[in-house]
């Protein structure tokens, strides 16, 4: 099992993301996604938001929000569990990053974008304002062929 985080960081109605173009054999190649990545030993989820997010991007997170739990099961890859967040506090300035190209995107715009199925699902959450769900997406290569949705239990 694979744990990781992303981050949606919002500012003037828009989103940072990220198209993955650099890395060689990037899964996420052509796609556009938030920022995050895979936990380093030891590191609970939100000191690996405040990392990934500031190697990422160069910014430090002052506040963020965790919005919901996914679980990611592929047909040909280890299963994953992201825990996601947003963000609307963050100092600091944008820098260039090693694996793909950084760009603030109007909300109203992602879609409009090549994006993972799964992830429109949880996006549409984080739109209307969602916290709290937990979200199975079942995978046979590139596509998403069940989904399975809940409410965390704290």
């Amino acid at each position: 099992m694979i744990n990781t985080t992303l981050c949606y960081l919002e500012k003037n109605e828009k989103y940072l993301m990220l198209y993955r173009n650099k890395k060689k054999d990037d899964i996420n190649e052509g796609k556009w996604i938030g920022i995050g990545g895979k936990f380093e030993p030891g590191e609970s989820a939100d000191e690996c938001l405040v990392r990934e997010v500031y190697e990422e991007t160069g910014l430090k997170l002052n506040s963020y929000e965790y919005r919901g739990l996914i679980h990611f099961i592929p047909d040909n890859a280890e299963d994953e569990d992201m825990y996601l967040y947003t963000a609307d506090k963050f100092t600091g300035d944008i820098m260039v990053c090693d694996e793909g190209e950084l760009a603030w995107i109007d909300k109203k715009e992602i879609f409009n974008l090549n994006l993972w199925e799964g992830d429109k699902i949880f996006l549409k959450k984080l739109l209307n304002g969602e916290s709290g769900f937990e979200i199975s997406l079942f995978y046979v290569g590139d596509k998403c062929v069940r989904v399975e949705t809940g409410r965390l239990s704290l």
